[in-house]
C-alpha cells in the first residue's frame, strides 16, 4: 500500500533564527525534538520537548523546500486559530512568519493513526466524531474561508485535461465515457454548496485515536465551506483506498443523508482530480506524492465505476 509519506527536513535542519522564534513561543528552550511520520510537507513535524517539560507540536517550511508550503502553513494557523475550543483538532499556541519560513506550534496530542487496513470499530469511531465535528462547525466558523466549490473546482476539472489529453495508460472503460465524467464532475462542483467547514483532506495520517478512544482531526490547511457530509466522503475514499472493495462502504455512504447521485457526482470530481494529477511531474520537495495519488486514482475508479454502472 502507498503510504503518505513525504521527504522531511527535521528540527535541526530549521534555520537559527527559526528555532528561536518558536522557543520565544514556548518560553522555554527546545532540548529534544521527534520528527513524525504521514504527510507530504518537506518541512518540519516534530514533537517537540522543553527544558521545562512542555510538550508542542513543531511544523516549519520555506518558500526554497517547496514554494507552496508556506502558504498552506499561513492558511492553516488561520483556520486552526478560528476554530472553537470544543472542535476536535489541536490548538494553536502560536506561529512565526519572516516571510520566508512559517512555523506553527500546536498543542501535541497523545495518540496514534487508525489502523490502515481499517478496522470497523475504529472507522465507526471516526465516522462517528466527523458526524459531530459537521454539527459543531456549521455555520462555518471562519467567515472568509473558501467555497468548496472556489476551493475544488480547479481540481474538479481534471477530466476536462484529460478528455483534451487522455493518457496512453488510462482505464478503457473511462476512455470510452469522458464527456460524461467531465459532464459528472461540474454536476459534483454544483453539489458542494454549504455552509459547514469542512477539512476536506480527511485521511488515516491526518487523524489520530487516544488511548480513550478521543478522535483529533490534524493538519487544517484547506478548510473550507461545504456540505455536511463532504469529509465523510473524504474519509470513505480513504477506505478504498486501504480496503478495497469495502462490504460497508455504500451502506456509510448512504448514511450521510446526502443524494446518491450527488455523492457519485463529487466522487468523479475527485478521482478525476487523482487520475489528472498522478500523471503530472512531482512537485519540488514532494517526489512520493504522484505515487500516492496514482494510488487513488486506481482505488477510486473502480468505486465510481461500480456507483455509475451497478
Amino acid at each position: 500500500m502507498t503510504s503518505a509519506v513525504g521527504v522531511r527536513i527535521g528540527w535541526a535542519d530549521l534555520p537559527a533564527s527559526v528555532r528561536a522564534a518558536v522557543e520565544e513561543i514556548l518560553g522555554d528552550r527546545v532540548v529534544a525534538a521527534v520528527s513524525q511520520a504521514g504527510g507530504f510537507s518537506p518541512g518540519t513535524a516534530d514533537r517537540v520537548r522543553t527544558a521545562g517539560g512542555r510538550r508542542a507540536f513543531v511544523k516549519a517550511a520555506g518558500a526554497a523546500l517547496n514554494p507552496v508550503t508556506p502558504e498552506l502553513h499561513r492558511r492553516e494557523a488561520r483556520n486552526t486559530a478560528a476554530l472553537p475550543a470544543d472542535a476536535p483538532a489541536p490548538r494553536l499556541i502560536g506561529w512565526h512568519d519572516d516571510g520566508d519560513w512559517v512555523a506553527l506550534v500546536l498543542t501535541d496530542v497523545e495518540g496514534r493513526h487508525p489502523t490502515t487496513p481499517w478496522r470497523e470499530d475504529e472507522l465507526a469511531t471516526v465516522l462517528g466524531t466527523l458526524g459531530r465535528m459537521a454539527d459543531l462547525l456549521t455555520p462555518a466558523p471562519v467567515p472568509d474561508a473558501p467555497s468548496a466549490a472556489d476551493l475544488l473546482g480547479d481540481d474538479f476539472s481534471g477530466w476536462r485535461r484529460i478528455a483534451a489529453d487522455p493518457p496512453a495508460d488510462l482505464d478503457p472503460w473511462a476512455t470510452g465515457r469522458l464527456d460524461g465524467l467531465v459532464t459528472l464532475a461540474e454536476r459534483g462542483l454544483a453539489a458542494l454548496a454549504g455552509d459547514t467547514l469542512a477539512h476536506v483532506d480527511i485521511r488515516a495520517d491526518n487523524l489520530l485515536l487516544d488511548a480513550d478512544g478521543r478522535v483529533t482531526v490534524v493538519d487544517w490547511p484547506h478548510a473550507c465551506r461545504g456540505p455536511a457530509w463532504l469529509d465523510t466522503l473524504c474519509l470513505l475514499a480513504n477506505v478504498r483506498l486501504h480496503n478495497g472493495r469495502y462490504p460497508l462502504l455504500d451502506r456509510y455512504a448512504l448514511d450521510t443523508g446526502a443524494e446518491p447521485a450527488q455523492l457519485t457526482a463529487v466522487l468523479a470530481g475527485i478521482t478525476g482530480f487523482f487520475v489528472d494529477a498522478a500523471r503530472l511531474p512531482a512537485p519540488p520537495g514532494l517526489p512520493t506524492v504522484r505515487a500516492f495519488q496514482r494510488a487513488h486514482a486506481d482505488a477510486l475508479l473502480p468505486w465510481l465505476r461500480e456507483r455509475l454502472d451497478g
